[in-house]
């Protein structure tokens, strides 16, 4: 598969977009690719607590929660240099543009500072790609002028496919629209679907936005050998659960 030509759209690209250097990649470089994550339905109150505690100290680059945690996780990170991220129309993306603004606008109000967005999947599935496209670009530019108007850094938005409900030819295609909507990444899956990551669909995210874009490799990676994997096919970041255990699988290889 070629790489696929981009829309002039694309202007935005997201600073770590391009995969790591697999042998200079050192732990803090690691901790720094790793999108920590605890989204898990029955989490209580007191399990947060304890997550953020254990990613503030761990140091990893962003620390995704519910929206609902937001504001938490925004004093409880605080001064560490971790952002803080949080999904938006998650886990299905059934909610109505309008709506994902809403949940966008009101997530950075909170504190959050990346956005994880989930691609209307039945539009994709019904070649609706002009209604995707539309979407996203209207979330994108809701939040471009949240902060131009708040003087914010720039907010790293990613849209995530769902790969495992696509077509190979339906992967390269959500890809494409995500790079015409001004999207700074594009992400595996939400890890509550039919499936999680793949080397295969990681190769296939890559050759399609090629370095203009960043790929999250995310759903059931839980260690370094499966994240190393997920480097070496073009993944810039990995979004999971086992931060700690990838960290700690990687000490251990490299001792």
């Amino acid at each position: 598969m070629s790489e696929t030509k981009l829309p002039e759209a694309a202007e935005r690209r997201a600073e770590d977009a391009v995969p790591p250097d697999l042998n200079s990649l050192d732990a803090e470089e690691l901790k720094k690719r790793i999108d920590q994550t605890l989204l898990k339905p029955n989490a209580t109150m007191e399990s947060f607590q304890k997550f953020l505690k254990e990613s503030a100290e761990a140091g990893f680059g962003c620390v995704f929660v519910p929206p609902a945690y937001v504001r938490d996780a925004s004093r409880a990170l605080s001064g560490t240099g971790s952002k803080v991220g949080t999904p938006i129309s998650f886990p299905f993306g059934f909610e109505s543009s309008k709506t994902k603004v809403y949940e966008a606008l009101n997530a950075l109000e909170d504190g959050a500072e990346e956005l994880d967005m989930v691609m209307n999947i039945s539009y994709a599935l019904s070649a609706r790609w002009d209604l995707v496209e539309e979407e996203l670009r209207e979330v994108g530019m809701e939040v471009g002028k949240w902060g131009e108007s708040k003087r914010r850094d720039h907010v790293v938005l990613k849209v995530i496919i769902e790969a495992p409900y696509l077509s190979d030819n339906a992967k390269v295609e959500a890809c494409r629209r995500a790079a015409a909507a001004g999207m700074d990444y594009v992400k595996t899956a939400t890890g509550v679907g039919p499936g999680g990551a793949t080397v295969h669909d990681v190769k296939i995210m890559r050759k399609s936005v090629g370095t203009r874009l960043g790929v999250k490799a995310a759903g059931g990676i839980r260690n370094w050998s499966e994240a190393r994997s997920m480097f070496a096919a073009g993944a810039s970041r990995i979004g999971t659960s086992a931060g700690r255990e990838i960290l700690e699988s990687f000490f251990e290889r490299a001792g």
